[in-house]
């Protein structure tokens, strides 16, 4: 069997119910480029970026088409409703763009990684909910304020 070549890449997956648009920003040795946009059903994953990543950080704009809001963030970059590759971040307006909030992805510099896009707990304002699991319950007994002991189980039945 071959190797999965594919597993290289910068994915992004929808887990919502909603119909969801994605642009992404990153910087390549030319400098800034934005992309978009891709079209995501619900429940669906699309590879935004093909290959080995070739930079830690990647930026994120995501709108949910079919309840409003969006997952967004504090870094600008330009943007437009069509279609999209625009080099460079600056004097977006000026040139004609839109200037569009991004969320920061830090890929740790792994070869290859996947975005999970959640339903926000609440409605309004969407934002990027990178912890994107389900808290986790700690064992009893570990001190954690708050926490319900867990009922002990015999250690040993004989």
């Amino acid at each position: 069997m071959m190797p999965d070549s594919a597993a290289a890449d910068f994915r992004l997956c929808n887990n919502t119910s909603s119909r969801v648009g994605i642009s992404v920003g990153y910087k390549e040795n030319e400098g800034w480029t934005t992309e978009g946009w891709w079209n995501l059903s619900a429940r669906s994953c699309e590879t935004l970026l093909r290959g080995v990543l070739v930079a830690r950080f990647y930026y994120i704009y995501a709108i949910d088409y079919d309840h409003g809001g969006e997952w967004s963030g504090q870094a600008f970059m330009c943007t437009r409703e069509k279609e999209f590759t625009i080099k460079g971040t600056t004097d977006c307006l000026a040139r004609g763009f839109d200037r569009t909030g991004f969320f920061e992805v830090d890929t740790g510099e792994q070869p290859s990684w996947t975005v999970q896009l959640t339903e926000p707990s609440e409605l309004a304002p969407k934002t990027p909910l990178q912890s994107r699991v389900p808290a986790v319950q700690t064992p009893a007994g570990t001190g954690r304020p708050g926490a319900t002991p867990a009922p002990t189980a015999p250690k040993s039945r004989n």
